[in-house]
């Protein structure tokens, strides 16, 4: 029996590629169809994430012109990984599998068929992971590596240079469903729940239209969020450094107190000042680190919704017939 596949394409203010990139996905979604791989049930799942621009409009007209295409909107922003989820969990109780894929163009679209391929070999999770980063800037390409490196010395569990174009079969999504957490870190979420999984390597391309959505901040806070939300080494390092500071203060008490008791003090600002600004630093550090923790905890137990979804396109055309009949 052929798979029912769901690509997830999340957009925010993709008015520029998505009209180049909609007919890229619908050329490998019915080359896949005509290989007898998927179902002529798949569909290309468009999630708006809150766009300002016409995203939402272009999808609704993609829907209009072509049965494959259909597309949910979020109420408003709520971040790339936020909108990915909302459009898997959209599809994982229509689907046999879902692949999440960027809207710009830059993942290679017919990678697609090796992932379906590893999956009737018996995967139920494929990450398609780069092969290179020679497309990248020096910065880029440093700061992505040592960010894959640093998360792996932290004890998350991830898959290097794979960001969020993977295949996920719907047995998967289904366990994954019971991942209640509201600060999301998909790419180190996906691996802990396990089944068979699998890698297919492919070349990352440039943009095709527009600019990335995703700058440095916005990295760095992704960052965080993966180290804080599955890992809790840093209180552990924290926990050291304090031990260590600790080592070092009982050694200069004693130093202290020895120089006092031979008569070799030296009244001096430089050193209080030294000592003063050195502790104050570490318990800044510290404090920084734990209030990100409690951060986290807080918006944890409002258990606020991680998605609103406020339109869906085939609500919408049922409504049209409707009014029409």
């Amino acid at each position: 029996m052929k798979a029912v596949l769901y690509m997830v394409i999340p957009c925010y203010n993709e008015e520029e590629v998505l009209p180049v990139t909609s007919g890229l996905f619908l050329e490998e979604l019915q080359l896949l169809i005509e290989k007898e791989k998927i179902s002529e049930e798949s569909r290309i799942l468009f999630v708006n994430d809150g766009s300002k621009d016409r995203t939402w409009e272009i999808i609704e007209g993609l829907a209009r012109e072509n049965p494959h295409f259909i597309g949910i909107c979020q109420s408003r922003n709520r971040g790339h990984q936020n909108a990915v989820l909302a459009g898997l969990m959209e599809a994982k109780d229509v689907s046999d599998i879902t692949i999440s894929i960027d809207c710009d163009g830059q993942d290679d679209i017919a990678t697609m068929e090796a992932m379906v391929d590893a999956y009737y070999d018996g995967a139920e999770v494929v990450y398609g992971v780069r092969s290179s980063r020679d497309t990248d800037t020096f910065f880029k390409r440093f700061t992505a590596q040592a960010f894959y490196k640093v998360l792996m010395r932290m004890g998350v569990e991830t898959v290097y240079n794979h960001a969020d174009y993977r295949l996920i079969s719907a047995r998967v999504l289904k366990e994954f469903a019971g991942f209640k957490e509201v600060n999301l870190f998909l790419r180190g979420m996906i691996p802990l729940v396990g089944f068979k999984s699998t890698s297919v390597f492919y070349e990352r391309h440039e943009r095709i239209a527009g600019e990335s959505h995703y700058p440095l901040a916005k990295m760095v806070n992704l960052a965080i969020d993966g180290i804080t939300s599955l890992s809790v080494k840093p209180l552990r390092l924290i926990s050291g450094l304090g031990i260590g500071v600790s080592v070092l203060s009982f050694v200069g008490v004693l130093w202290a107190v020895i120089t006092q008791i031979c008569g070799r003090t030296v009244t001096g600002w430089a050193s209080t000042v030294c000592v003063i600004c050195f502790m104050g630093g570490v318990q800044l550090v510290c404090l920084g680190v734990l209030g990100e923790y409690i951060g986290k905890i807080y918006m944890e137990v409002k258990a606020r919704p991680r998605y609103i979804i406020s339109e869906r396109t085939w609500t919408k055309q049922n409504e049209d017939e409707e009014k029409g009949e």
